[in-house]
């Protein structure tokens, strides 16, 4: 569901600029608002809804998800973003996700973690984890068993 802003609420202040990863988020020089150059090309992160003071970032739902007749209002708070989709018959479903509220360069570099070992390599786990989720251990599942073993 590619972006759009909502020019009537932007400032132009453009933290989805500098946020934006695929670069398509521009400023308007005549208007001194935002606005996403190439939809198409929208990867879709959300990052520029995430970061946008003013909730002026929309976004557009593709027809298999939600119908004609549908909305999705991305809502930002200081720590969360909370999707509210209205569907094509009137039924309200609300998503809500965390924001990194970690200042800018207080998450410690890849370069920066210990050598992974050898046996990391045969592990479920992603790299470095559960040490930067901040738990002591990931549920796992079990591994099957061979029959007659």
């Amino acid at each position: 569901m590619p972006t759009y802003v909502m020019t009537d609420k932007c400032k132009g202040c453009m933290e989805c600029v500098k946020i934006c990863p695929s670069d398509i988020m521009h400023i308007d020089p005549v208007q001194g608002r935002a606005y996403n150059i190439e939809p198409a090309m929208c990867w879709e992160c959300y990052a520029c809804v995430k970061a946008c003071p003013e909730a002026a970032i929309d976004v557009r739902g593709y027809a298999d998800f939600a119908p004609l007749g549908h909305s999705v209002v991305p809502m930002r708070t200081a720590d969360r973003i909370v999707w509210k989709i209205r569907m094509l018959g009137g039924e309200t479903k609300e998503f809500t996700f965390p924001i990194r509220t970690t200042p800018w360069g207080s998450i410690r570099a890849p370069q920066d973690a210990p050598e992974p070992t050898h046996d990391a390599a045969r592990s479920e786990l992603l790299s470095f984890e559960p040490d930067y989720l901040a738990v002591d251990a990931l549920p796992t599942l079990p591994r099957p068993t061979t029959a007659g073993a």
